[in-house]
């Protein structure tokens, strides 16, 4: 999935910009460039542009205010920023903008990433970014076909989730069980790994790394950026000895050639035959599950969205039951079961189209070019995201009212809804996520009616949108008649 990570970079940025402000103008020439034909905006303040708005609007809960003030004060196509560190940003709106973008992909502008996300997934983003690539060397792991196979895995997984970490609560914190959902369900599908017990040694490693990548890039001992290095090799570590295990499982037959992705990357050559190397393949999959996180924040906002509208919730649970009263005694979900998820399934984009779980990605221009009339020079850093579209009346009529059937028939317009992404590196997790969110909703639509705990709780949005407080609900087991 295409990942966004909004940084607290800023706090260091914004010492240096201090020390230099009296050197340079609020206005100063972006990259040296002297064309006058650059999109509109303005670059903000030295060394740190407009980022702290950018971060803090997003800390507020309304992270689309920086991009609705530019678009009505600038352009609504197209406009400049400096952000991130980035002295030249172009921002491209609208769905005419993110079909540009999502459709020069390598011929225009490639992806882009922070040195400091780099320094904590080494390859790992560029791999998944690389959307074809992970295709191509994939193919059996992101059929329809083969997804066809994880629906009982992952029931039986949301079931085992349910009954040891919400049966016999009165309250829970929605936003850590859904981590350790998908965290589990993932671990099974790459690693063929199923037991709580070694899926929960990943738990506070991927938490240190959550939370560190989101900080001041400051790699001193104690602060949070280091704190995260040192999780992600702690992961990579284990994953490398689960890497070796495997093999020698391979070459003894001890386990099967299709039995999860592991299996699959260790027999797989490359476009030159060469095969991958144990920490490549490590980085890779820690890339991967760390990707699978932002389902988690998607089943947290369902969560929150069935508590505030009881009558969204009901249309859930009667969809849910009627497939669950065609099953037998102990019977799993399956692929025809999902098929028939559509009320929910139109619910859950609907909560993606108002809490995306992440806000967009960066790319970066490969050569000049012309867009909207403005000229875009080479190495400019260029910025999509969901808010230009997903809540902009002209696409989504009373864009803020919660309306699932916006999403039947043909659905929105092309690229104005775009949680995944688009065009060549659009997200190759998305089939997988569809499955793990309607599984989950199936398990706990059956078992729970549900009330916030915190009905005026805070929305925050750094590395994903999340609820400040993660979510505390009341759960009110569900009735024998539901």
């Amino acid at each position: 999935m295409e990942l966004f990570f909004l940084s607290g970079f800023v706090l260091l940025v914004l010492i240096v910009s201090f020390v230099f402000f009296s050197l340079f103008s609020s206005t100063h020439k972006t990259n040296g460039n002297s064309q006058t034909n650059l999109p509109p905006g303005k670059t903000g303040l030295p060394f740190i542009g407009e980022s702290l708005e950018f971060l803090t609007t997003g800390r507020k809960g309304h992270p689309e205010k920086f991009i609705y003030d530019r678009m009505a004060k600038y352009s609504s196509q197209v406009f400049r920023t400096s952000i991130l560190g980035e002295p030249a940003t172009a921002v491209f709106c609208g769905a005419a903008g993110n079909k540009f973008l999502f459709s020069n992909e390598n011929k225009l502008v490639t992806t882009w990433y922070p040195n400091y996300v780099k320094k904590i997934f080494p390859s790992s983003m560029q791999f998944i970014d690389g959307s074809n690539k992970m295709r191509k060397m994939l193919p059996n792991f992101l059929k329809a076909e083969a997804l066809q196979r994880y629906v009982g895995m992952m029931d039986t997984i949301a079931q085992k989730h349910f009954e040891t970490g919400w049966e016999g609560r009165q309250e829970v914190t929605v936003f850590p069980l859904a981590k350790d959902y998908t965290l589990w369900v993932g671990c099974k599908v790459f690693l063929s790994i199923e037991d709580p017990k070694h899926v929960a040694l990943f738990t506070d490693p991927f938490n240190l790394l959550s939370s560190g990548i989101t900080s001041s890039p400051i790699d001193l001992p104690g602060t949070p950026f280091n704190r995260a290095i040192k999780a992600s090799n702690l992961i990579k570590k284990e994953l490398i000895a689960i890497v070796k295990q495997r093999k020698i499982d391979l070459a003894e037959k001890k386990a099967s050639p299709t039995s999860d992705l592991l299996s699959h990357m260790l027999l797989t050559t490359n476009e030159n035959g060469q095969f991958r190397n144990e920490l490549d393949i490590a980085d890779t999959i820690l890339g991967l599950l760390f990707g699978g996180r932002s389902a988690s924040a998607v089943i947290t906002f369902i969560v929150k969205y069935l508590a505030e509208l009881p009558e969204i919730y009901h249309k859930v649970l009667t969809e849910q039951i009627e497939i669950a009263k065609l099953k037998a005694p102990g019977e799993l979900l399956n692929w025809k079961d999902i098929q028939n998820m559509r009320y929910s399934w139109n619910v859950a984009c609907e909560v993606m189209r108002l809490a995306p779980p992440g806000q967009g990605a960066f790319r970066e221009a490969l050569k000049e070019f012309n867009y909207a009339g403005f000229t875009i020079p080479k190495g400019w850093k260029l910025y999509w995201n969901v808010n230009s579209t997903h809540r902009i009346a002209e696409y989504f009529p009373e864009p803020e009212k919660f309306d699932p059937s916006r999403f039947e028939g043909k659905g929105p317009p092309p690229y104005t809804f775009v949680p995944f992404g688009g065009g060549p590196r659009m997200c190759p997790g998305k089939g997988f996520a569809r499955l793990e969110i309607l599984v989950f909703m199936h398990n706990i639509v059956k078992r729970y009616k549900w009330e916030k705990l915190l009905p005026d709780e805070k929305i925050i949005v750094e590395l994903m949108s999340m609820p400040a407080k993660g979510l505390p609900v009341r759960l009110l087991p569900q009735t024998k008649s539901a």
